[in-house]
């Protein structure tokens, strides 16, 4: 068990706060549908699942630092850190919305910044003066929308807690609206190399990982990242006379989200029907898990800022799917910790084993 232990936190996958990200949007959105009970159970478990994965995180960063160097500096592995701020804003919305208490917000708040600050500088100059580096083909997935994911996360946190900062209001208003933009930059140009990695590049099964489902969750969180910035804050009248600007960007980025589905879909029906690639548990199916509960709270937000009533049977039906989803991913992430934790050790043991005895020779031998 013990052996078992060290290899787990040396080779810790980076994304794994993406089981914060997507446990804290499915609760945000079932609180949003009135299903309360079930926002709340889902808040308690991201509450444990943040803490323990800080510490695992923090144990193997004293413990096993080149691997976290190495996976830092990797083209692959490396966007997988960005988890780390869109879970600890994920968590603070939570905090907002359903217990309504803004300090612990506010502190995750400034936590994901500190974060992105250090990961977006260090990600990128790592990849860009690394030598040799990978080719396209296996240097880039979804996975590196992770890097617009953490950006607009810091941007609809801020816009949702802007009404506590004061006379630093107008600050942090035009902070998070840059946030916002710069998160749409980075996806022009981030699915632009994505999208010419997947038509001009042959695609192995096991290649089409559930992180190009971050593809459709990107331009979601971007939607409600606009959508916030219209519908939270008090009413500046700089970011007022924008309204109409980031309408049209909200309905936009929500028109590509939903573009984006059905394509995903029939690319996992080939991948695991036509391919045969075998259904198993991984943590990054929580980057499929993740956009499907951001559709649904970004479409929510949509309709409000849109007023158009008819959008809300989106997000009524839409959730289920989030919550199967959620659910059995969550069973799959319990099965792996119990095969880790207590079979593999079990059956690691030595036991005796017996031959038949030459000439000479006799009993068993271990």
């Amino acid at each position: 068990m013990r052996d078992a232990l060290t290899r787990g936190l040396r080779d810790l996958y980076p994304g794994y706060f993406a089981l914060v990200m997507a446990t804290g949007i499915v609760s945000v959105a079932t609180y949003l549908l009135e299903m309360v009970p079930v926002a709340w159970l889902l808040f308690h478990i991201n509450e444990v699942a943040y803490v323990t994965l800080w510490l695992l995180t923090l144990v193997r960063l004293f413990r096993h630092l080149p691997y976290v160097v190495a996976d830092l500096t990797d083209h692959a592995r490396g966007p997988g850190f960005f988890t780390m701020v869109a879970g600890s804003c994920v968590l603070g919305r939570q905090f907002v919305i359903l217990s309504q208490v803004p300090t612990p917000a506010i502190l995750l708040w400034f936590l994901g910044i500190v974060l992105w600050l250090i990961l977006i500088y260090a990600f990128l100059t790592a990849v860009i003066v690394r030598e040799p580096k990978p080719n396209l083909e296996s240097g880039i997935h979804g996975g590196w929308l992770l890097i617009v994911v953490a950006t607009q996360s810091i941007s609809v946190l801020g816009a949702r807690v802007v009404s506590y900062f004061g006379a630093w209001q107008p600050v942090v208003l035009l902070f998070t609206l840059s946030m916002y933009l710069l998160g749409c930059m980075l996806y022009v140009l981030i699915i632009s190399l994505i999208l010419y990695r997947l038509i001009f590049f042959n695609l192995k099964p096991q290649a089409l990982t559930p992180l190009y489902w971050i593809n459709m969750g990107a331009v979601a969180i971007t939607t409600l990242a606009g959508a916030t910035l219209i519908l939270e804050p008090p009413r500046w009248p700089f970011l007022k006379e924008q309204y109409p600007f980031l309408k049209g960007l909200t309905l936009l980025f929500w028109a590509t989200a939903t573009w984006w589905i059905p394509l995903l879909l029939v690319l996992g029906v080939w991948r695991h029907q036509y391919k045969r690639f075998p259904v198993a548990y991984d943590p990054q199916y929580w980057g499929l898990v993740f956009p499907l509960g951001m559709y649904t709270v970004c479409t929510f937000q949509l309709a409000r800022v849109t007023e158009l009533s008819f959008l809300y049977i989106i997000p009524r039906y839409f959730v289920y799917p989030a919550l199967l989803v959620w659910f059995a991913t969550f069973i799959g992430l319990l099965h792996r910790l119990v095969r880790n934790m207590v079979v593999v050790p079990l059956t690691a043991r030595p036991v005796l084993e017996w031959k038949f005895p030459e000439q000479g020779e006799g009993g068993p031998t271990e």
